[in-house]
């Protein structure tokens, strides 16, 4: 089980490393949070890049604490854990973005 908590891991890690190049970015362009979707005009690039910066190094960290019930081996009832809390993680990443950081860098 640990070969599956160090891909679980390596996969929070890009998360994280994403998260912290969009933090940095001195881009005009901002980052996207949503695959394939057309990007909405920002008010502010640099404070935007910075929120989803932060978000993506949030999501990437708690996905790795969620997968902590990895190393409980083999069959461990657990692991309904990992999936409940990455399913939850996710929506709640959704809302956070849609509701706070799209709603204050969208021009209107």
């Amino acid at each position: 089980m640990m070969a599956a908590f160090m891909i679980w891991v390596f996969l929070g890690g890009i998360m994280v490393v994403y998260g912290i190049c969009a933090f940095r970015s001195k881009k005009a362009v901002p980052f996207s949070f949503w695959a394939n979707a057309e990007m909405f005009k920002v008010n502010n690039v640099r404070a935007y890049n910075r929120a989803v910066g932060k978000l993506w190094c949030a999501f990437g960290v708690v996905f790795v604490l969620l997968g902590l019930p990895l190393l409980g081996g083999q069959n461990s009832p657990y692991f309904i854990i990992s999936i409940l809390g990455c399913m939850a993680e996710a929506v709640a990443a959704m809302i956070l973005y849609v509701t706070v950081i799209e709603k204050k860098y969208r021009v209107r």
